[in-house]
């Protein structure tokens, strides 16, 4: 009889999150229950492996700890149900604990939700698009690695400070959290509550000896991949159809990203959203070899945003199909409203400084010279640099004129690093996603 209900109970619950969770209003097609998932919750203490001839469901957070490694086989499934706050499913690979998922291009290891009629051998279902999102929670994960904060840890957005097993950063530049390879994340970023959504991959102070590379995520409700400080490094890396930002870089990250793509949905925000360090720690980073798409009749979509004065470099990429206007800002910081008189800016306008100094870097960046929807760009129409752009506010101190000239010397930096063209020279090798998901359908014509 427990059995029986527990059954009946998947199935409501299935059919409950058939009519919420994402974007687009078509009802979606539930599949029936399979009482031959292994379903997993709670702690993993110690060595375990998932097997490619069964798939796994996520009952809420499952977190591997400090000295367990969890291995996945190429070509398994893991399913995750949805829930909300607490109880949202994720896979949380804590401080000391280690992930060897390494897939194959022929076989990749693939996370999605249980509203998924993807089945054991299948690299998809049918019922699910990119517009599907939220649908549960992501992965997360965590090691020793510096980061920029108020302390040498803290807890990861998106897990209860309850849980001691969310706390991320420490002093090992080269921590080794496991290998990550060949990973497709579908469908997930379910709230969790007062606008704060999961992350499809977050790394919190990861380091150096950790390996990510040949990874995915389709249809993250929050962020595609977001990066916490740390020092790994993160290759060939796609995200598409994320509800926020494709590529988040916050608490002085100092690794680098080579080979990677986004491709905007309708609700997708920027491309790259990159903060500065919070604390004392300082890092840099670096970005390489992108290729960006924006999408027409975007709502938002910008190219990409730097902010909390931001160090790294961004280099050898390719922005196109953005909407018009779509540009490169640095961010004044501490404005929220240039128009309110009652929101002042802040007198350390630290990104444009950035720039300035040669710490935040820009350059061999193109843009297509035509937008979304046909309209010419100059190498004019790109940059911004929001300091000057309130600095008479009231309350503000700064000197309006300087504000005024640094912001035009950043501006001549910006367009004779960078330019305009009608065909790329550089960004990504689209030939090391050929495994993805968005390649199967065909959303990589274009690159």
């Amino acid at each position: 009889m427990k059995k029986l209900f527990s059954i009946f109970a998947i199935v409501g619950l299935m059919l409950s999150l058939a009519s919420c969770g994402d974007d687009d209003d078509t009802p979606i097609v539930v599949p029936p229950v399979d009482e031959g998932n292994v379903v997993k919750s709670g702690f993993i203490k110690a060595d375990e492996t998932w097997s490619s001839d069964k798939i796994y469901e996520l009952a809420g957070r499952v977190i591997v700890t400090d000295g367990a490694t969890l291995t996945i086989e190429a070509g398994t499934i893991v399913k995750a149900r949805e829930g909300e706050g607490a109880a949202s499913s994720a896979l949380v690979i804590a401080r000391g604990a280690k992930i060897d998922a390494q897939g194959t291009g022929a076989a990749p290891i693939i996370f999605t939700s249980v509203l998924d009629d993807i089945e054991l051998g299948q690299k998809a279902g049918t019922n699910l698009d990119e517009t599907r999102i939220g649908l549960w929670g992501g992965v997360l994960i965590l090691g020793n690695a510096p980061i920029s904060a108020g302390q040498e840890s803290v807890q990861i957005e998106g897990i209860p400070p309850s849980v001691t097993e969310g706390l991320y950063g420490g002093t090992t530049e080269d921590d080794d959290s496991g290998i990550f390879k060949y990973v497709s994340i579908r469908h997930g970023g379910t709230l969790l509550g007062g606008n704060n959504e999961i992350n499809g991959l977050t790394l919190g102070g990861v380091g150096s000896k950790t390996e990510i590379e040949f990874v995915e995520v389709v249809a993250n409700k929050d962020d595609g991949i977001e990066l916490f400080g740390g020092t790994v490094n993160v290759t060939n890396a796609l995200v598409w159809a994320q509800g926020d930002d494709a590529y988040d870089i916050d608490q002085a990250y100092k690794g680098t990203i080579d080979n990677f793509i986004y491709i905007a949905g309708v609700n997708s925000d920027h491309g790259l959203e990159i903060d500065g360090p919070e604390g004392l720690t300082t890092g840099s980073f670096t970005m390489k070899n992108g290729s960006l798409k924006g999408i027409a009749g975007a709502e938002k979509g910008e190219f990409a945003d730097f902010r909390d004065g931001a160090t790294g470099t961004v280099m050898n990429s390719y922005f196109f199909g953005g909407k018009s206007g779509a540009d490169v800002e640095l961010d004044a910081d501490g404005s929220v409203d240039p128009d309110d008189d009652d929101k002042k800016l802040s007198d350390n306008p630290k990104t444009s400084d950035k720039f300035k100094s040669g710490e935040l870097k820009m350059t061999d960046l193109e843009f297509s010279d035509k937008d979304a929807d046909g309209g010419d760009i100059t190498i004019d129409d790109i940059f911004t640099d929001k300091w000057s752009l309130a600095s008479s506010t009231p309350g503000d101190s700064r000197d309006a004129d300087a504000a005024v000239l640094q912001a035009t010397e950043n501006k001549a930096t910006f367009n004779a690093d960078n330019s305009v063209v009608s065909t790329a020279t550089v960004g990504a090798d689209k030939s090391k996603f050929e495994w993805t998901y968005a390649a199967s359908k065909g959303a990589l014509t274009d690159f």
